[in-house]
């Protein structure tokens, strides 16, 4: 796997703090710092997420794959499934994650609550890179509901 990250330059007179993410898979992906009055210097714009952002997307995106995975394998009848992410972050550089919340939203027909817990439990446990990676560092909680559709 690879990805290579490219600066996209001054704009104008001031220097922006705008990335290109071009992945090994072709896909291109933009990323910006926040717009800082106080401190313009740090360049940001808010013309894109900010890294962190797509760290924190790149995980939610990983467990719930696997949670689809998983329920399809059971051949459970799974129509959608969303997971929000929410974090805490140390208040001083480097400012890592150290609370992270998913919650996801299941919906199909005919959904034991019990296979949607272990397809969440063996993504968290398992089969998530993303989130067992950051689990080293935050800890990782996990909640959900479930539609009848």
């Amino acid at each position: 796997m690879e990805c290579t990250v490219s600066w996209t330059g001054q704009t104008g007179a001031r220097s922006a703090m705008g990335f290109v993410a071009e992945t090994g898979s072709g896909h291109v992906v933009a990323m910006d710092g926040a717009q800082d009055v106080a401190k313009p210097e740090n360049g940001g714009q808010n013309l894109a997420a900010r890294p962190m952002e797509m760290l924190l997307a790149g995980t939610g995106g990983c467990t719930a794959y696997d949670v689809v995975l998983i329920l399809k394998r059971g051949r459970h009848q799974v129509e959608r499934c969303s997971v929000k992410l929410t974090s805490e972050r140390a208040p001083k550089d480097p400012k890592v994650f150290t609370k992270i919340h998913m919650h996801f939203t299941v919906a199909g027909k005919g959904l034991p609550a019990a296979a949607v817990e272990r397809a969440i439990a063996l993504s968290h446990e398992t089969y998530c890179s993303a989130s067992i990676m950051l689990g080293k560092m935050a800890e990782i909680t996990t909640s959900f509901d479930l539609i009848d559709a």
